[in-house]
């Protein structure tokens, strides 16, 4: 998951494999992610002990998102690994849940329940996928956006980790960017969620602050509107002023201090190159 945020950041930033100053280190990272994908497509890697869906998820995704970009020696290599990742997505949400949790996926591909979290990388992995030909059926997308409506805390506006839990302020933006990806632009629950945001700001003690930081900007900046204009500033800031002077962003909340800084720099460049638009994922 760190090797494929570290290389979409690359990317972010307008870098691109076999050219310019990183152009050798992108391929690298990527044969490498290739390397680790098991038997069965999934792509599996030191993930905290959160389950390999969510190492999954990441991967996918930046494999979608690289696979137009790469040369002919992996070009190959790429589209089968990410085909083969896709299927294993697709089949996980197929698993037998519980109404509550159909849709949606959990941290293994067998999970008999699904979480907001998890699902959001899927279904960001699942509409990069999509977008560059890859079999990914309607049903399954349409599946994913009712399991997030579900999710949706209508009392605040945010978004609950499972059905019936409660929302934070980093969970409205996962939410956010998890419909808004899938076409569900400004509706009812995504601006709802964007209020929320603008309300109870994003402030370095939230618990996963750079997981915040991340949904949060992207999905406010998916928004758009007024809700971008006034939430941009204090997004670009807070994760601004938390840079170390020698250019990389440390976690120092417990939740997040076992991922490292490469994992937070990842996510704070992704969040900060937003609108650059290098990556189609993130565009509006």
């Amino acid at each position: 998951a760190t090797t494929a945020l570290a290389i979409m950041a690359f990317l972010a930033g307008g870098h691109v494999p076999g050219e310019g100053p990183y152009g050798r280190h992108l391929p690298r990272g990527l044969a490498w992610l290739m390397s680790q994908q098991q038997e069965n497509g999934q792509l599996v890697g030191r993930d905290g002990g959160h389950g390999p869906m969510y190492s999954h998820g990441i991967a996918t995704l930046m494999l979608a998102e690289i696979s137009g970009m790469v040369d002919t020696a992996q070009a190959a290599a790429c589209r089968d690994c990410l085909r083969r990742a896709v299927k294993l997505i697709v089949d996980a949400q197929n698993h037998p849940k519980p109404p509550e949790h159909d849709g949606g996926w959990r941290y293994q591909p067998t999970s008999g329940d699904s979480d907001l979290s998890v699902s959001a990388w899927q279904l960001l992995a699942l509409r990069a996928a999509k977008d560059i030909g890859c079999d990914v059926p309607a049903e399954n997308i349409d599946r994913a956006v009712a399991y997030l409506k579900r999710l949706h805390v209508k009392h605040d506006g945010g978004f609950g980790y499972m059905v019936g839990h409660g929302s934070t302020i980093t969970r409205a933006g996962t939410g956010i960017t998890a419909l808004e990806v899938c076409g569900e632009h400004r509706t009812v629950e995504t601006l709802a969620a964007a209020r929320m945001i603008l309300s109870r700001p994003l402030v370095r003690t939230e618990h996963y602050f750079f997981y915040g930081a991340y949904y949060c900007t992207i999905g406010m900046y998916k928004v758009g509107g007024a809700e971008w204009q006034q939430s941009r500033e204090a997004l670009y800031r807070i994760i601004l002023d938390l840079q170390n002077p020698a250019g990389f962003w440390t976690p120092e909340d417990g939740t997040e201090r076992q991922a490292g800084k490469v994992y937070s720099t990842a996510l704070s460049v992704l969040a900060l190159a937003i609108e650059y638009g290098y990556l189609p994922i993130y565009q509006r």
